[in-house]
Order: C-alpha cells, then structure tokens, then sequence
C-alpha cells in the first residue's frame, strides 16, 4: 500500500513560509513525541534557514516518556545546534516553560539590539509542523483563547495568520506542510496510525494489520488486556489476529470496523502510551 497526500494549499503553505522566515526571530517546529522523526518533515530544513529553531515534541502525554527523554537528548545533541522540549499542549506548565526558553534563546539578540539602541520589540515566532502535530491546539493555549480552528484531523489550519501573545510575542501560525514523496512507506503508516493523514486516504484494515504486529512485538501483553486477545495468533497470521478482534469486538465480519476502532483507541491512548520511532544509535546525525 502506497500512502501519499500533498494538497495544493501545503505546496502554498511552504512557498509562504520561506518568504515570511525573514519576518521572525525563532521558528518553533511541532513533531509528535510518538514518532519524533517520521512526523519531521525534509523540507524543513529548506524552509527554516538558518534561523533559530526549538523542536517541541508535542502529545509528550501519549508518548512512551523513557524513549521521549532518549529522543531529547538526541535533538538537544551540540551537534544539532537546535533545542528541543517535550510538552503536552493542554499543560500551561508547559506552555509557561517553552515561553521562557523562548526567551532564554533571545537573551543575546535582545541585548545586541538594546546596544546598538534599537527598540524593543516582542519576540516574532512561526510554528511550522506536519498536519495534527497539535500545532493549532499548542497555539491556542499559548495565546490563551480559541483563535486557531482545531480538529482531531489533518487540514485544518489553512492560511496563515499572526496572533499577539500577551506583549512579548507575535505568532504567525501556518497549515500543516506534508512532501512529495515517502521515501519510506513505513513511515507513512506512522504517520496515518498517528492521525497526520487523512483516513480517507489509506486502507484501514492495512493499519490495523500493521498496528497488530507492532503492539504484538514492541509491547505484548497490551492486546491481551484490552481486548482480551491473544498475541500468540499473530506468530502465524495478523489477518487472522484482525477477525479474531472483529470477533471478540461482536462486530461480525465488519473488518474495517475493528480496524477502525483499533486505530482510534490507539491515537486516544487507550492501549497505552507508545513511541514508534527509534533513536539514531549515531548522535551526530540527524
């Protein structure tokens, strides 16, 4: 199964970016702690330049929190010359943290303009990530009201726009920026077990399929308690793992029910946090 989508607004959204990039101080790029590296984007380091950049590993909530603190001290790696933090967007101690590192990461340029006697001004940021990172939900409770649209679905966020927070930053938001091309399909079936693609888009029971091998191989024991089903059918067949849940869900021969549902209770947490993605064992590549 090949799973693709770039709209036309996103191919928009990018162009944008990289003309707008001169506007701000420090871009802040939303992945998510489930999946820190399928969920970046390879343009991204076209489209931020050389600017300061903060990675914030948002739903850090959802993710597994030993592989997220091994995630952090590869993005925070000397190497990478960036910073990255783990939050839960809906925490505002959180939200509190990030706008002191903010500021942490302005000290120097702010004191560079107060000497050469320019005024001060508030810090101009842009949040840049792929679809339903949670970058409209992070910009809500950092600007403390409901100005960007929300969704638990990709394509929301389609124009840009600059919000004010408080007075010390300005904060232009942007669509999610998926590419061209997964070089990796696997990391297309992250990313739609994760929920940044449509679910029009993909086969449900193909994610279910390989939802089922990796909750059967990375964390056994988890189908079992949920819903009560056992792992060891899937030494010979995930199909046969699949009916077997659609069984004992009572859904019949409804397949992409089953599927469905799993892929859901998945993304909600139900079968506990998780993070699909591994460390780099080499730590000064990105």
């Amino acid at each position: 199964m090949v799973i693709q989508w770039f709209p036309g607004h996103m191919a928009k959204a990018k162009r944008q970016a990289i003309e707008n990039r001169n506007m701000v101080d420090i871009v802040l790029e939303l992945v998510d702690a489930r999946i820190p590296i399928s969920s970046r984007n390879p343009l991204m380091d076209e489209i931020v330049g050389g600017k300061p950049r903060l990675i914030i590993l948002n739903k850090a909530d959802l993710a597994d929190s030993n592989m997220t603190n091994d995630w952090l001290e590869y993005f925070n790696h000397p190497e990478h010359n960036q910073k990255a933090i783990a939050v839960n967007a809906f925490n505002q101690s959180d939200i509190k943290r990030t706008k002191n590192i903010i500021k942490e990461m302005m000290i120097e340029k702010m004191a560079a303009r107060e000497a050469r006697g320019i005024k001060p001004r508030a810090i101009r940021l842009m949040v840049l990530g792929i679809p339903n990172v949670g970058k409209s939900t992070f910009i809500n409770q950092i600007i403390k009201r409901n100005r960007a649209k929300t969704a638990n679905k990709p394509g929301v966020t389609q124009h840009q726009q600059w919000l004010k927070i408080e007075n010390d930053f300005e904060l232009l938001d942007t669509p999610g920026i998926l590419w061209h091309k997964f070089e990796d399909q696997a990391i297309g079936m992250k990313l739609a077990l994760t929920g940044a693609i449509k679910d029009t888009l993909f086969h449900k029971d193909d994610i279910a399929l390989y939802a089922l091998e990796l909750w059967t191989n990375r964390y056994p024991g988890r189908l079992k308690q949920v819903y009560r089903l056992d792992e060891s059918l899937g030494k010979e067949s995930y199909p046969d793992m699949l009916m077997a849940l659609t069984e004992q869900l009572n859904f019949g021969d409804e397949y992409d029910r089953a599927s469905e549902k799993l892929i859901f209770d998945i993304r909600d947490g139900k079968l506990g946090t998780f993070t699909l993605d591994e460390v780099p064992e080499n730590t000064n590549s990105q």
